[in-house]
């Protein structure tokens, strides 16, 4: 059994649940197995979720942003490598994130789940964020951050297995 992290669930209309969920695989034909803090299980209907935010603090008292999600923009071009996004929601004001890109980005949107991605507040109390497909309006690619320490590192290696090649020591 996977472990379970501590969400926020944000409904269609406002409503809010916390509980825990493991970090991949828990929507199951369409539904959401939430274990509520009080440890008895809900099911939640994928369609009817607007955003499922990890979080480090439950702030049950807080009714209106328990997950203190922060900015919902970067300020400038993320540091982190992955796919940049805007995601424009049903209900929600818009959302950047970084997406880590590879097929199961891709099958996820295709296969009628949603999203993961990282907020840009990395200090706020939301420390990644699944948008299901179905809250979507929109999705907006702004850009393929990489790293450009790793650009250089690839290339240094590349040219030290070319010299190795035609060294003619051996």
């Amino acid at each position: 059994m996977a472990a379970q992290k501590k969400v926020v669930v944000r409904l269609s209309g406002g409503g809010l649940a916390w509980g825990y969920l493991p970090q991949s695989g828990f929507v199951r034909d369409g539904k959401v197995e939430l274990i509520e803090t009080d440890a008895r299980a809900k099911l939640l209907e994928l369609s009817e979720i607007e955003i499922i935010a990890y979080v480090k603090d439950f702030n049950l008292d807080d009714k209106i942003e328990p997950e203190r999600l922060g900015r919902r923009a970067f300020p400038a071009r993320p540091r982190c490598e992955g796919l940049w996004v805007r995601l424009e929601l049903r209900q929600s004001p818009p959302l950047e994130g970084l997406v880590s890109f590879g097929m199961g980005f891709i099958d996820q949107l295709l296969e009628d789940r949603g999203v993961f991605l990282t907020p840009p507040d990395g200090r706020g109390n939301t420390v990644r964020v699944f948008v299901p497909r179905t809250a979507l309006r929109g999705l907006e690619v702004l850009g393929w951050v990489t790293s450009p320490t790793k650009k250089l590192a690839e290339k240094a290696a590349k040219e030290v297995a070319q010299a190795l090649l035609f060294d003619d020591r051996g």
